[in-house]
């Protein structure tokens, strides 16, 4: 049965505002496949023109989750409300939301702008009116002449740019993207994300992306949604997502890190091999000799203006270096840490100004407000 929710009345003198209705909800959701749960008690509000990430490595439940939102799969419990509105149970057909597949799925044998049009055709709309909103969005996807071709002319990233118009075509009230840019190469991928993204604030339309890529999701997201195992790990801005995760999950999946052992020494301090570290930013409670997990990025270090006060400061010699053009990675160690080794993030210039070469032995500090500590744990699938 479908339910909508009630409009309040109007409020007396010094009663709170009513809250207004996302635009999406998802509450309790739960997804079994006979003994396999894929999804469990998720719970997420998507605001109003956002752009959202499900991000998370391949079985950890976003796809899933994007298909129960579009009526495509039927979850086992919980409510799926857009708007307001209960679509919980509705079919894919009464829910509000244009959609774009990672295999384009263009219909070969109808005109660039027939597929685009497809939709408007379904529901009645006036020839003119279906040209003229035709014309629109294929000006708005950057392909105003090529109306009059077909699928097999245009190239992947042209393609998929039909398949954008098309999904927004009927005006819907939310987009969902699922994996876009995955058969595109490499180049092609870094060019139609920022054409998605201008498109999609130009456009103010309410966006949930699910990707694998973190570049795509850091990129494009106002905010990532981290998935494992069925469950939500983090939400939260690129940024919070990026240099403040909440797990250690979060923390190995999205970007590169560094994770060294240590032992807890109280007052926010830990051993790590023969040295003493600071970690500013620790913000759970460790008893001194609890087994801790230190994380830092590869840029979380200092080389420069350093002096006898400075924090977390150690000589390392460099192991290794990985030249990948503007950025570079240099695997390093250090005696004191007794055989942990880092990789640290250079410039091209850092690398030339400072010599920094296999063989040659560094001074380094590690930074002492960014480095995450969690408890010790067996390694996470």
């Amino acid at each position: 049965m479908e339910t909508t929710v009630a409009k309040p009345s109007s409020p007396s003198a010094g009663a709170a505002p009513a809250r207004v209705p996302a635009a999406l909800e998802i509450v309790g959701v739960r997804k079994d496949f006979e003994s396999f749960s894929a999804l469990r008690d998720v719970h997420l509000r998507v605001n109003a023109g956002e752009m959202l990430c499900f991000l998370g490595p391949s079985g950890c439940g976003k796809t899933t989750l994007l298909r129960i939102i579009a009526g495509l799969e039927t979850q086992t419990s919980g409510q799926i409300i857009q708007n307001g509105k209960d679509v919980s149970r509705l079919p894919p057909n009464q829910r509000d939301y244009g959609i774009v597949f990672q295999s384009y799925a263009l219909f070969p044998n109808l005109t660039i702008a027939e597929n685009v049009g497809y939709g408007l055709v379904n529901s009645r709309a006036r020839r003119a009116d279906i040209k003229g909103r035709v014309d629109e969005l294929l000006r708005l996807v950057g392909l105003p002449s090529s109306g009059a071709k077909y699928p097999s002319q245009l190239s992947g990233g042209q393609q998929q740019r039909v398949a954008l118009a098309r999904a927004l075509a009927t005006r819907p009230g939310l987009l969902l993207l699922d994996e876009p840019l995955s058969a595109l190469d490499a180049l092609e991928r870094i060019r139609l994300r920022g054409e998605i993204r201008r498109l999609q604030k130009q456009v103010g339309i309410t966006t949930i992306m699910v990707t694998h890529d973190q570049e795509e999701a850091l990129s494009m997201a106002d905010r990532i949604v981290v998935m494992n195992h069925g469950v939500i790990e983090q939400v939260g801005s690129p940024m919070d997502i990026y240099e403040r995760p909440a797990t250690p999950f979060v923390a190995d999946f999205v970007g590169k890190v560094n994770v060294l052992q240590s032992v807890a020494m109280g007052d926010q301090r830990f051993r790590v091999g023969d040295m003493e570290l600071q970690c500013d930013a620790c913000s759970a409670a460790f008893e001194p000799g609890d087994a801790v997990n230190l994380y830092l990025r590869p840029e979380d270090r200092a080389v420069e203006h350093l002096d006898e006060n400075t924090a977390n400061r150690l000589k390392a010699l460099v192991t290794r270096v990985e030249f990948l053009g503007g950025l570079c990675i240099a695997e390093v160690t250090a005696d004191a840490l007794r055989g942990q080794t880092l990789g640290l993030h250079f410039s091209l210039n850092q690398l030339h100004d400072l010599d920094i070469r296999e063989g040659n032995t560094i001074d380094i500090a590690l930074r002492a407000n960014r480095i995450r500590a969690f408890p010790a744990r067996a390694p996470q699938a």
